[in-house]
């Protein structure tokens, strides 16, 4: 169990302490009452559960435009579709939407793209996507090859990440996954092309999913601070202990930043100037955001291992949870990092 408290709707379901993973599976089981009309003291047989989750499995929202693509109401509104697909998905009452059908070969592709990482498999076609198989050849999805060579996003995000976006670093001295994407056997087979996994680096607790399949798969070293592991990461090879710095190689540093979780970590890639930020900053839409409604320790705390982000080179924010952020150089990183640490300070002090 992580958290406090574990919500058993149609079968046991593994919660984390979020709100949002909350609130998106509280929505789930109301609409499985209403889909198809029936009490909650019915549904405790498999065969109910069959029974509603069939109903479910390609359930169109309303809010979706007519077309080929929709999504349906076991959306958990990560964001995931919206921002690989923005001219296709929307959100729409706290959940996506189609809110315009793809009209160029590029459009469908990001769509299915979309589709392919949606943690709750919302995404659907009315007629079969024949052209499925090229598309999954696309993961992992190069990120900025100019600016940032060798960085992927892994796509096939996890629901027991709540969608988090993991990533795959292709490195001379041994590659490395960064926190843990769903595991496919497709998936894994184009990361072997790429020469599979020296480390997993979990930034925390929280998306850490299918962590073990992906070990056994390739027999990689898992590294997790040793205040975040728990009865399902009892076993990874190395444990983190104190608050660092710590070093993966020459090129890779690895910053104890708390507040989130007690064990939270980013990892910096110094040369490429990429900063892997887990749940502890990201970008919301146009600005710098860290969730702190989502905060497991102290937001204090968390502002403060922010502010330690100020004495390190990087331009890219690439987070588990958010949107990423890029900037030009480290003085517009850190102008944006004070901007956004004196606008929470004031939120702080407003609300004491």
């Amino acid at each position: 169990m992580v958290g406090e408290g574990v919500l058993s709707t149609m079968k046991d379901v593994r919660i984390i302490n979020y709100q949002h993973r909350f609130v998106g599976i509280k929505r789930q089981s109301d609409f499985y009452r209403k889909a198809i009309g029936i009490g909650k003291s019915n549904l405790t047989t498999a065969t109910t559960t069959k029974t509603v989750s069939m109903k479910l499995e390609r359930q169109r929202r309303t809010q979706n435009v007519e077309g080929d693509f929709f999504v349906d109401h076991k959306c958990i509104d990560c964001d995931t579709c919206r921002w690989m697909a923005p001219q296709v998905f929307t959100r729409v009452d706290e959940q996506s939407a189609v809110y315009k059908q793809p009209s160029t070969e590029k459009e469908r592709l990001n769509a299915l793209q979309a589709l392919l990482s949606c943690p709750t498999s919302s995404i659907h076609t009315e007629k079969p996507a024949r052209d499925i198989p090229e598309v999954q050849k696309t993961f992992p999805l190069r990120i900025n090859e100019q600016r940032i060579p060798g960085i992927f996003d892994c796509g096939y995000r996890s629901e027991a990440s709540y969608g988090a976006t993991s990533y795959f670093i292709s490195h001379p001295d041994g590659n490395i996954l960064v926190d843990s994407p769903r595991y496919t056997e497709r998936l894994a087979h184009r990361i072997e092309i790429l020469g599979g996994v020296r480390y997993m680096f979990l930034t925390h607790r929280d998306d850490v999913a299918d962590h073990n399949k992906w070990s056994k798969r390739f027999g990689c070293d898992r590294v997790l601070h040793s205040q975040d592991v728990e009865d399902n990461t009892a076993d990874v090879e190395i444990k983190l202990d104190g608050d660092g710095p710590w070093n993966l190689g020459n090129d890779f540093e690895l910053i104890h930043t708390p507040g989130h979780t007690r064990g939270s970590v980013c990892l910096l890639y110094k040369p490429l100037k990429v900063l892997f930020a887990g749940d502890h900053i990201s970008k919301d839409q146009s600005e710098l955001s860290m969730g702190e409604q989502y905060n497991q320790q102290s937001v204090p705390l968390q502002l403060e291992s922010v502010r330690k982000l100020l004495d390190f080179e990087f331009e890219w924010i690439l987070p588990g949870h958010g949107r990423r952020a890029e900037f030009k150089d480290t003085q517009e990183k850190n102008k944006a990092l004070k901007a956004f640490l004196v606008m929470k300070g004031q939120a702080q002090t407003q609300s004491v």
